[in-house]
């Protein structure tokens, strides 16, 4: 049972650490790398924050010298980990067996994904109601989970399991997050707050090794609960006076935000926000097999993806098919030698021999060398009549498009090169659109795509991944002024781009070219292949990987308000930087990934303070 004593030890650490939290616990998106460890993810914040509790340290500048909990909010976050801290600490459990996330189903979702994997049964318990997302129909024969579901009395024992192996998951909805049993008959309690999120407890020492895959689906297919809801969850768990949070706004910033993206993206389809990125692509990916599975029954099904993509596009790619016996993943290649419109040409060929759906995954700009395919022979050779050994016409592709580098360019008008192709539209919110203030994605449709956006809502609910209020709010603030943001930090980038041109003319530099330009892609970023020496592969590429960090260490140190170790782009003032291989493609293969310097400029940062910095490193070398 909680201790629900509010006067508790760790009741009044944790009152005096919501006292003097810094302010970027709950306004921060990403955070720093350079205090990051990711194979300590949580447990080194978590190891410094209970030296701080033994200590009774809770001063501000303590608090903000902490180590970085994750690297992207998504994931996690300082008050996420706090809050699964203070839960674990209340119930004598290990902070590891806390996991709180946004969303109300995709908890039990992550450990039907991993009975799946394992083979194994799994009874799901709940008292009064099932979360209103949750459709079991579609869980079995889209997502392929078994399960067998019973309803108890509140106050009734939990039943054993017809299968004496299976996993018992209890569900049960309180307005007390934090009030529960955690009995011995269960090995996993979601505890779902109807407006906050839901908490995964992990029981009992055998359930210990789920704690990794289910995190795994926090990281990939959805979001941790916000730090907005973490935060009053912690004011009500300590009994204090909570932030407000105006729900009287949500529809009329919904409406703004639709309105904005409809004239964004010349798309007369219904747009869907979703709680990230990955969120909303998850929806597409499953709502697209959803409709193979209804209007090509029995086919199989080809993920077609560049192997060297974002991280969290490849890997979830991978994770579906794994769970999925007739979808697979064929690599598109993209990037350096590779040419877009022959590699889809080639891998549509392949598709067609299999007489496979195909959905195919692309990024326009490639990242992270932001190359631009020839459109119109993209669009020819998406719309290619290709036909099955048996000579049959093959299936035409759906084109999953994302477009986060460059959100402003109209790819779905009636009058563009791809409004032959189904095309489904997404971007990052937590890019320009929101200019780094929250996690939020959306997606929408070519007239030739459509009808694919029910399936895609459908999915998107059935995952309760919905954008947040807060993130509604954030985004019907800062999307109205986007395309003046990405115009102006375009023109930083590009004098930047000649700059170090100028000054250090055997770096190799991946931007778009001026006649791109022209043409309405103006990405912020680029990537910067450092110039090396060595006498052979190996010590050029060492010598390589260190100067981008020296180069990185140096524009970061030199200039700290500004120049931030990150990930992100789209940012509203400053300047980032990054290393692809050990950040955005951490799940890549080692062979695919890119250890270049990738750089995102914003339209308000002290650009000649970057120059004369940049000037320095080159002197230096």
């Amino acid at each position: 049972m909680t201790n629900t004593n509010t006067n508790s030890p760790v009741h009044a650490y944790i009152k005096a650490v919501l006292a003097n939290m810094p302010q970027d616990w709950l306004k921060l998106t990403t955070h720093r790398l350079d205090v990051y460890n990711e194979s300590l993810a949580k447990s080194e914040f978590l190891n410094a924050f209970e030296a701080c509790y033994t200590q009774e340290k809770s001063d501000s500048t303590t608090l903000s010298e902490l180590p970085t909990a994750y690297d992207y909010i998504r994931l996690g976050h300082p008050l996420s980990s706090v809050m699964e801290w203070m839960l674990a600490k209340l119930n004598g459990l290990g902070p590891e067996q806390v996991i709180s996330f946004s969303s109300s189903t995709i908890p039990v979702m992550a450990v039907l994904r991993k009975n799946l994997l394992e083979n194994r049964t799994t009874q799901i318990v709940y008292r009064g109601e099932l979360p209103a997302a949750f459709d079991s129909d579609l869980l079995q024969k889209i997502y392929g989970y078994n399960f067998c579901l019973k309803q108890v009395d509140p106050r009734a024992a939990i039943p054993a399991p017809e299968q004496a192996d299976a996993c018992t998951v209890l569900i049960q909805e309180s307005q007390d997050i934090h009030g529960f049993d955690l009995l011995e008959s269960i090995d996993f309690l979601i505890n779902i707050h109807p407006s906050l999120g839901s908490i995964l407890y992990v029981n009992g020492a055998k359930n210990l090794t789920a704690i990794s895959a289910i995190q795994h689906v926090r990281r990939r297919e959805t979001i941790a609960m916000t730090p907005s809801n973490c935060l009053i969850a912690l004011q009500r768990i300590c009994g204090i006076q909570e932030s407000s949070n105006d729900s009287q706004a949500y529809e009329g910033n919904m409406k703004k935000v639709l309105g904005t993206i409809k004239d964004i993206t010349h798309s007369d389809s219904k747009a869907l926000v979703a709680s990230s990125g990955l969120s909303m692509q998850y929806a597409i990916m499953m709502g697209l097999i959803h409709n193979a599975r209804e209007n090509h029954a029995g086919k199989a099904i080809r993920i077609i993806v560049p192997p060297n993509c974002y991280g969290g596009t490849n890997d979830q790619a991978r994770r579906v098919a794994a769970c999925l016996d007739n979808v697979e993943v064929m690599d598109l290649l993209v990037d350096g030698d590779n040419d877009m419109v022959l590699s889809t040409d080639f891998v549509l060929d392949e598709a067609a021999k299999q007489d496979a759906v195909p959905l195919l995954i692309a990024e326009i700009p490639t990242n992270p060398r932001v190359e631009v395919p020839n459109l119109t022979k993209l669009s020819e050779v998406l719309q290619k009549k290709r036909h099955t050994p048996n000579g049959d016409e093959a299936i035409a592709p759906v084109f999953i498009l994302d477009q986060t580098f460059c959100p402003n360019v109209n790819f779905l008008g009636h009058d563009r090169a791809l409004a032959p192709v189904q095309v489904i539209a997404y971007v990052s919110g937590s890019k320009f659109p929101s200019g780094g203030k929250c996690t939020a994605g959306y997606c929408v449709a070519n007239k030739k795509a459509d009808a694919l956006m029910e399936k895609i809502d459908l999915h998107l609910h059935l995952c309760d991944n919905q954008a947040t209020e807060q993130q509604m709010d954030f985004l019907a603030e800062q999307l109205p002024s986007m395309l003046q943001r990405i115009e102006d930090a375009y023109v930083n980038t590009r004098e930047f781009v000649n700059f170090i041109k100028e000054v250090l003319p055997t770096a190799k530099i991946n931007f778009v070219s001026e006649e791109l330009a022209a043409q309405g892609f103006t990405p912020s970023v680029f990537s910067l292949d450092l110039p090396t020496k060595g006498s052979t592969d190996e010590e050029r590429e060492n010598y390589k990987r260190a100067l981008n960090l020296k180069l990185i260490n140096k524009m970061i140190s030199e200039i700290p308000n500004e120049s931030k170790y990150c990930v992100s782009y789209g940012q509203l003032k400053g300047c980032y930087w990054t290393i692809p291989a050990t950040s955005t493609q951490g799940t890549t293969k080692e062979g695919d990934k890119d250890y270049i310097a990738r750089v995102a400029l914003s339209g308000n940062m002290d650009l000649n303070k970057h120059k004369e910095v940049f000037l320095d490193f080159v002197k230096e070398i």
